[in-house]
Parts: structure tokens; C-alpha cells; sequence
């Protein structure tokens, strides 16, 4: 199994998948790997880029940092939901940072496209401030629900995500582990009530900080997703390039950070022996996988 991250991993700077990228997937798919996706975008959003590329027809997509597994046709393979009462409690816990948060439901239909209100906001001016590109993208599927409680009166969500600079998020997420049933970032327990994973960008001063049902991470999915193909850790490899990516770097037997990981990030990769591959403006991907195709994993 090869599992490969989407936003700085598979893609490029300009968004798109690099025609060598995709072809040492293809090459792995041939050699008999199962191809796997893992993304913090949800299903819909991850599939604007991956739609029409000509992955293997096997390929399972795992959105939302490990909150939803589904096949590239949009067949549901998993799915795990943020209890009402909690989201709730965490609108109200958040307190000066409401304004930074946004809600996500999983309204995938057959086509694979989500539908309106899919993504909640209370506000819209502070998210135009840190994430503009990312709300106009997505603004057919957002809706504004003020107070944002009343969103949650009816289905539950999947995830939930604050955004904003990287001082302002950390500090977010300070407030939120003052309550000890909030998981710090890297604490894959499943007690609790919810578990935070960090996504950060130095360079654009942004950090996005996402909020899922306590235990729920890419890694605990990929494992899942896995032992019901047979394919053993040890016969994982995965390759990501932020912090929400650590959980499966951990439990594959072959982990790669990519070269334009965070440097905090990177020092931790070479103090734990993962192998360092090129940036995702360098097809770090298809240098990675093609070594591994050539080499299989576990070999000298």
C-alpha cells in the first residue's frame, strides 16, 4: 500500500499533479501496490484535483485526516461522525476563536459533489483574511449560520477546523486542551472527546488546526483500511509533508517526509531515521515511490 498526502505532497505549488507523479503511482499500481490518498480535505474538495487524472480504478481516497474513507467513485467505505452534544460544547468552548471556525458535514451525493451546506461558518471576514482562496473555491457549498449552534441541532458533523495565523492558532489551541478531554496534536488516543491535528505554513504565516472525534487520524484509518485488504504496517509506505501527516508516518513501515516539510518537522523526521525525499515542486513523489518500486520494502 502506498499512501501519499495531497495539499504539499502530491501536488505541486500550482495545485495540480505532476505528470512524473502520476506516473510512478500508475507504475506502483502495476507492481500491485494499492494506491491511497490521505487527505484533511474532504472527499468533494480532494476530488476537484484527482477527478479525470487516470488513477488506478482501485484507488481509495481517506479525506477529512482519516474522518471518511471512500473509493474514488464516491462508495462509502467508513465514515466516523463528531458527536452533536460535543461540537456543541466546543462552539461554546472556543469563546474570541468562533470566528476563525468551520464546520464540515458530509453531504457527498452519488456524483461524488457535496451539497450546499456542507461547509458552516458563523463569520466570513476573518476566514476571507486567512483562507480567501481556499472560501471562494468552496463557496457554493458554505452557508453562514449565526449563531453556528443552530447548525447543530440537526445532522452531526465530521470535522471541524479553525484557521488563522500561526501564532493566533497556537494559541487556540492552547484554549482548547485546557480541557484534558481535548487530545494535543500527536495523541492518537481514542478516550476523550475530541483530537486536534496542526497543519502549518511558515512561509504563508497560516496554520489550519482541525478538530475530529477523539482517536480519529489518518494513520488509524490507514490501518483500518489495511488489515480489511491484508496488507500488513510493514508493507505500508507514506509519504506527507505537515504535521497532520505524522499519525500514518508512524504506522507505515516505510515512512517519507517530503522536502518542503516545516523544519521542526524535518529535524524530528531525521531524529527518528525516515528517509527525507525531494519538494513537492520536485516530484518528491515519483522519487520516493520509484525507489521503493525498484527496491521493494524491507530490502537492504
Amino acid at each position: 500500500m502506498i499512501a501519499v498526502d495531497l495539499d504539499g505532497t502530491l501536488l505541486g505549488a500550482d495545485g495540480q499533479v505532476g505528470a512524473r507523479n502520476l506516473a510512478a503511482l500508475q507504475a506502483a499500481s502495476h507492481a500491485g501496490a494499492l494506491i491511497v490518498v490521505a487527505t484533511g480535505r474532504r472527499h468533494c474538495y480532494a476530488m476537484h484535483v484527482l477527478r479525470g487524472l487516470g488513477l488506478p480504478q482501485d484507488a481509495i481516497v481517506i479525506s477529512s485526516n482519516g474522518a471518511v474513507v471512500r473509493t474514488l467513485d464516491a462508495e462509502l467505505i467508513e465514515r466516523t461522525y463528531m458527536p452533536n452534544e460535543t461540537a456543541l460544547w466546543l462552539a461554546g468552548h472556543l469563546g474570541e476563536f468562533r470566528n476563525a471556525l468551520v464546520i464540515t458535514f458530509d453531504k457527498v451525493g452519488p456524483d461524488g459533489e457535496d451539497t450546499k451546506g456542507a461547509l458552516v461558518v458563523e463569520e466570513l471576514e476573518d476566514l476571507h483574511t486567512s483562507i480567501g482562496q481556499w472560501m471562494r473555491s468552496n463557496q457554493r457549498y458554505l452557508e453562514v449560520v449565526n449563531p453556528i449552534e443552530d447548525a447543530l441541532r440537526g445532522d452531526s458533523p465530521i470535522q471541524m477546523m479553525l484557521c488563522g495565523t500561526v501564532e493566533r492558532m497556537r494559541r487556540a489551541e492552547a484554549r482548547m486542551v485546557e480541557d484534558p478531554r481535548v487530545h494535543d496534536v500527536g495523541d492518537t488516543r481514542s478516550d476523550g472527546l475530541l483530537t486536534l491535528n496542526r497543519t502549518e505554513y511558515p512561509a504563508r504565516n497560516l496554520s489550519l488546526l482541525d478538530i475530529l472525534p477523539a482517536g480519529c487520524s489518518k494513520g488509524a484509518a490507514l490501518l483500518r483500511l489495511a488489515a480489511s485488504r491484508g496488507i500488513a504496517a510493514a508493507e505500508i509506505m507514506a509519504l506527507g509533508d505537515n504535521w497532520n501527516d505524522v499519525s500514518m508516518l508512524e504506522v507505515a513501515g516505510s515512512p517519507v517526509l517530503m522536502g518542503n516539510a516545516p523544519a521542526d518537522l524535518q529535524s524530528m523526521a531525521l531524529e527518528r531515521g525516515w528517509p527525507i525525499t525531494a519538494t513537492h515542486d520536485a516530484d518528491g513523489v515519483a522519487e520516493a515511490v520509484l525507489n521503493v518500486i525498484c527496491t521493494p520494502m524491507g530490502a537492504p
